[in-house]
């Protein structure tokens, strides 16, 4: 390959980056068959920098004037200006709403997917004066039809060159996206030669990213009623299986699927309390704790990152988290000011983990993330490669350490993992013995796991390690927190996790597994009252309880569900 003269200051470019760089010159200023030039690598591979080294030449070889960067979130954002400024030398500015001043789109630009709406004139009069390149970062985003989409269409239609970076180029509703050309079959049909492309695979076995291991997180979940009386028996292997007093409600079964009760936080017996001592969730961290405290012998920062689906899940999630490790842990979500603020916090601290809940899924780079506790609400194939990405960057040639995923046993969780696992090669895919050496974080030298101090000096933190007690009260012995049954009674940790009736609706598992039309929600707020005499006078006391305790802002909903079940068995309504 002819060799290119690569502008910036960072350290010598991966192949794949000098490869994609040189392809996309000789498309965009020597072909120009295509102003588009698609670069399809999977997350963690380096987009970011590969992107501005691109641009760095064009710039150097006079073929733009500046550089627009379109990004799906403002801490991403940031992370551009950053790194672009890194490779080319020159200011970015940062755009993240419409309050813009006329003069900054003198400069470089950095926005969000959601700011160019607001600024679509100005984008436009800029593309169409200046000789502009477009980097559309986690392109996925811009949808035709869809309002990133067409305004992406308006605002940069004048530009000179687009570059096209993704990982997860289809998107799960498959809605085809701006700029790129798809066939008959939906796949994207963009000319090879504008194109570069780097799996998930290839970049394992080249060593841009870490092999990953998949723990499949099995758990048997019982739902009871107020009065304790066993309503289904909830697990990933099994499904769900409704007692012989519940069996008449058979869309009682799909609502009680095992994710979405997997998802639920468990009170105690008194409704009230919630239950921080055993629970599917706490047994999930405390299998992501386990391989967390392994791995920082080697990486002695490495963090952690849980995946929440609800604030209040992730809250509850945290609060197990620093019972179990006794630290401080970070919670981000969209809703609470200064999240992106506690991410760079968190990025340059020592701190071992964070809880998030829609902000730290795709784009957000944070190397020393090791450990991924899965539990989100979006079951896309998107979504779960996206949030893998974060966990599987590099350190470098010497990092020989694996990413690890701790999900729930989920059918469509396990369909996605497979998928992966069937990208590595087989050498890949075995996690092989761990290694009974840690690295000193200053001279990376390899020292016995029982040495105090390097050779160099350095003084190894007496780092203390997470346990739990035995759930005996009798015996109350520490085990160590990955252990499957306590080392002095025999005591197996794998037990049965209570969640109650009441906690399912009130967390919106009942309903949100039911077939509930709009035209049959409106016209059960209209019935409201009238049913719910009824069913109190027919004495269905199945129908009863379930009534009395699912929550207002639901109640309309799970009326159609139960008018449905009691016009298929003829109960008087």
């Amino acid at each position: 390959m002819k060799k290119i003269k690569l502008a910036g200051n960072v350290p010598t470019p991966r192949d794949w980056q000098t490869e994609c760089t040189y392809k996309a010159l000789q498309w965009l200023t020597k072909t120009k068959k295509d102003k588009r030039f698609l670069i399809n690598a999977a997350p963690g591979t380096g987009k970011t920098i590969c992107a501005s080294w691109i641009a760095a030449n064009l710039i150097d070889m006079g073929e733009i004037e500046k550089v627009i960067v379109i990004a799906p979130r403002s801490e991403v954002v940031d992370q551009w200006a950053v790194e672009f400024k890194q490779v080319t030398g020159k200011e970015m500015i940062r755009i993240t709403g419409s309050d813009t001043k006329p003069n900054e789109f003198d400069s470089n630009l950095c926005s969000t997917w959601s700011a160019i709406s607001g600024l679509l004139e100005a984008y436009q009069i800029t593309c169409k004066e200046k000789k502009t390149l477009v980097i559309c970062d986690e392109h996925h985003h811009a949808a035709i039809s869809a309002a990133w989409g067409t305004g992406a269409y308006g605002a940069f239609e004048e530009a000179k060159y687009i570059i096209v970076l993704t990982g997860t180029p289809y998107r799960s509703d498959e809605k085809e996206t701006a700029w790129l050309r798809f066939g008959d079959d939906g796949k994207i049909s963009h000319p090879m030669e504008g194109s570069y492309e780097i799996t998930y695979g290839e970049a394992v076995d080249l060593g841009y990213c870490r092999p990953i291991t998949f723990h499949r997180h099995e758990g048997n979940l019982k739902v009871v009623d107020k009065q304790g009386t066993l309503v289904a028996e909830v697990s990933g292997e099994d499904g769900t299986r409704l007692s012989d007093e519940y069996s008449t409600l058979p869309s009682l079964q799909k609502s009680l699927n095992y994710y979405q009760t997997a998802c639920t936080i468990p009170y105690k017996n008194d409704g009230v309390t919630v239950n921080y001592e055993h629970s599917y969730q706490k047994t999930m961290l405390e299998a992501g704790i386990a391989k967390l405290e392994d791995l920082q012998d080697r990486v002695h920062n490495a963090g952690g990152l849980v995946i929440a689906p609800s604030i209040p899940v992730a809250n509850y999630m945290a609060e197990l988290l620093k019972r179990i490790t006794k630290e401080n842990v970070s919670v981000v979500h969209y809703e609470e000011k200064g999240s992106e603020k506690r991410i760079k916090d968190f990025r340059n601290s020592n701190r071992k983990w964070i809880v998030s809940v829609g902000m730290i899924s795709e784009g957000v780079d944070i190397k020393r993330l090791r450990v991924l506790v899965y539990l989100p609400k979006a079951q896309t194939e998107l979504s779960f490669r996206q949030s893998m990405g974060r966990v599987v960057r590099s350190l470098g040639v010497n990092d020989d350490t694996r990413a690890y995923v701790v999900m729930p046993t989920h059918k469509i969780f396990e369909e996605f993992a497979r998928r992966v696992e069937n990208e590595m090669s087989p050498g890949q895919r075995k996690d092989k013995k761990k290694k009974r050496n840690k690295i000193c974080p200053v001279c990376e030298t390899e020292c016995l796991i029982s040495q105090t101090s390097c050779d160099c000096g350095y003084e190894f933190p007496n780092r203390k390690k997470s346990y739990k007690k035995c759930l005996d009260d009798n015996c109350g012995v520490l085990n160590p927190i990955s252990a499957d049954e306590c080392q002095s009674c025999g005591l197996s940790f794998k037990q049965e996790y209570i969640i109650t009736l009441d906690a399912a609706a009130r967390m919106g598992v009942i309903v949100r597994g039911s077939d509930v039309s709009e035209e049959n929600t409106r016209n059960s707020e209209i019935m409201y009252r009238g049913l719910r005499e009824d069913i109190l006078k027919n004495g269905n006391q199945n129908m009863i309880n379930i009534f009395k305790i699912i929550p207002e802002e639901q109640i309309f909903e799970f009326i159609s569900f139960g008018m449905k079940h009691a016009k298929a068995k003829n109960i008087n309504t």
